[in-house]
C-alpha cells in the first residue's frame, strides 16, 4: 500500500512504535490486578471459614492461611445493614466506620473482610517511584446470607455523613525532604492520593485498599498503589492506562483512516483514467452500427464507387 504523503507515512509509524511501546505497561497494570482480586476472592474465603456461629458485632480472626500468604492478616465481621447504618462500628482493627453507611444492593446482614498485607503489600499493589511507610489495609462489604459461599462480588458501600478513618499503626518515619501521602485502591484498581491527617490517618467514603506512601526521589523504591480519599483532601486520578489505550485506538482508527483514504485516492485516479481513454475514443469517426443476425457491427454508410456492368459501355 502506497501513503500519498511522506510525512503520513511517518505519522503512522510513530504512532505505531508509541502505541506497541505503552502496551507492556498496560499489560503489567492488567496482570496485577488480576492477582490482587484473586487475593481477595481467597482472603474472603478464608475469612468466612472463621465465621464459625459468628455472633454479630464480634471480630473473628481468619487462621491457617496457606504457607505463600504468611505475615499477611484476615478478619471478618458480620453486622446488620440497618444497626450498621444507624451506629457505625467504633473500631475494626485500624478503620473507625461512622453511622450512615449506605449497602447497596441491600441485604440484612453483611460481612466485613479485614485485610492487612503486610511485606505483600508491594506484590499484590505496585506503584512505581513510591514508597510504602504503612502496610496495605483492605476493608471489603460481602452478603452474608451464605457463610459457605466463595467468590462473592462485593457490596457497594457509601458513607453518606463522615467518611471511614483509616487509622494506621507503627507508620514508619517519613524520610527528609518528603510528603507522604494517602492511597487509595479501587475495586478496579485505580489509584488516588490524598492527604494524611495527624501523621497516621487516613480518610475514605468508599472501601477499598489503602495505604501511606512518600515519592523515592528517582530510587527504585517499593512499588504499590495510590489511595484515594474522596472529600476534603486533594486528589489525583490515576488515568494513564486510558490514556495508552486511547493512544493506541486513536493510532489504529487513524491507520484506518489513512488506509482508506489511500483507496479512495486511488480510485478517483482510476476514474480519471477511465473518463481519458472514453474521451479519446469518441473523438475519432463515428460509425454506424448495422445488425447481421443477433450480432451488431460497424458499417459504412455512403459507397465510395458506384458498380458498373460492362455491357453498358458496349458499343
Amino acid at each position: 500500500m502506497k501513503f500519498p504523503y511522506p510525512s503520513t507515512m511517518m505519522l503512522v509509524l510513530l504512532l505505531a512504535f508509541l502505541c506497541f511501546e505503552s502496551l507492556p505497561h498496560v499489560m503489567a497494570q492488567s496482570s496485577s490486578n488480576k492477582e490482587a482480586k484473586a487475593l481477595d476472592a481467597i482472603l474472603q474465603q478464608y475469612a468466612y471459614k472463621a465465621l464459625a456461629n459468628p455472633k454479630t458485632g464480634t471480630v473473628y480472626n481468619a487462621t491457617q492461611l496457606p504457607s505463600n500468604l504468611t505475615g499477611v492478616k484476615v478478619a471478618a465481621l458480620r453486622l446488620r445493614s440497618g444497626s450498621l447504618r444507624r451506629k457505625g462500628f467504633d473500631m475494626y482493627n485500624e478503620f473507625e466506620i461512622p453511622n450512615g453507611l449506605i449497602v447497596s444492593p441491600y441485604v440484612e446482614r453483611l460481612v466485613f473482610v479485614y485485610q492487612n498485607l503486610g511485606k505483600l503489600s508491594n506484590k499484590y499493589y505496585p506503584l512505581p517511584n513510591y514508597t510504602y511507610l504503612a502496610p496495605v489495609l483492605g476493608l471489603l462489604a460481602y452478603d452474608a446470607a451464605n457463610l459457605s459461599a466463595t467468590n462473592l462480588s462485593e457490596l457497594d458501600v457509601n458513607a453518606s455523613g463522615d467518611n471511614i478513618l483509616v487509622k494506621f499503626q507503627d507508620v514508619k518515619s517519613v524520610p527528609h525532604g518528603t510528603v507522604a501521602k494517602c492511597v487509595w485502591f479501587d475495586l478496579q484498581g485505580s489509584s488516588n492520593f490524598s492527604n494524611v491527617k495527624g501523621g497516621n490517618t487516613c480518610s475514605t467514603s468508599q472501601q477499598g485498599h489503602f495505604s501511606i506512601v512518600v515519592k523515592s526521589n528517582g530510587a527504585p523504591g517499593p512499588v504499590s498503589p495510590t489511595p484515594h480519599n474522596h472529600g476534603k483532601g486533594e486528589k489525583k486520578s490515576s488515568k494513564k492506562v486510558w490514556i495508552i489505550v486511547g493512544s493506541v485506538v486513536g493510532g489504529l482508527l487513524l491507520l484506518v483512516l489513512l488506509s482508506f483514504l489511500v483507496l479512495c485516492i486511488n480510485k478517483y485516479k482510476q476514474k480519471k483514467k477511465m473518463q481519458g481513454m472514453e474521451r479519446a475514443a469518441d473523438s475519432g469517426e463515428t460509425l454506424q452500427m448495422a445488425s447481421v443476425g443477433e450480432t451488431k457491427a460497424p458499417a459504412a454508410t455512403v459507397t465510395r464507387t458506384q458498380p458498373t456492368l460492362e455491357h453498358e459501355y458496349a458499343p
